[in-house]
């Protein structure tokens, strides 16, 4: 069901996971360039990685129990994404990479935020669900 609430939001952190990482900078090094995650194939496959998770997730609206265990697999990978990102900010060794902090590195959060809101509204169908079967 390509019209719910939840379907929106994932197409969200699709758009946040996989095409506002070619246009926000992660951060700039000291010689002044701005690195992207294009530039680490570590963070282009996390970041590629919860976007498919996303796409899978929207086309297994049949089976909501997969659907919303995805999401969780998907706030999982990005709380990994985040953490590698707030232990490369804050190295220790004289910021050798990380001069200046971008705003690529909140990306992770905007998507958790709404993969949330997605398994909040996927959880609340099932719960509707149940309640029509017990009726029944």
């Amino acid at each position: 069901m390509i019209q719910r609430i939840q379907t929106l939001y994932l197409l969200l952190a699709v758009g946040i996971s996989a095409g506002l990482i070619f246009v926000f900078h992660l951060w700039t090094n000291t010689e002044g360039a701005e690195v992207f995650a294009l530039d680490n194939y570590t963070y282009l496959g996390l970041f590629l990685g919860s976007a498919l998770l996303s796409l899978i997730s929207i086309f297994s609206f049949k089976n909501r129990k997969s659907q919303f265990v995805l999401g969780r697999l998907n706030i999982i990978l990005n709380f990994i994404l985040l953490g590698i990102f707030v232990y490369q900010s804050l190295n220790v060794s004289g910021e050798t990479n990380v001069s200046e902090k971008g705003i690529g590195i909140l990306l992770p959060i905007f998507s958790i935020v709404c993969l949330v809101l997605a398994n909040k509204a996927i959880k609340k169908d099932e719960d509707l669900v149940k309640s029509v079967d017990r009726l029944r």
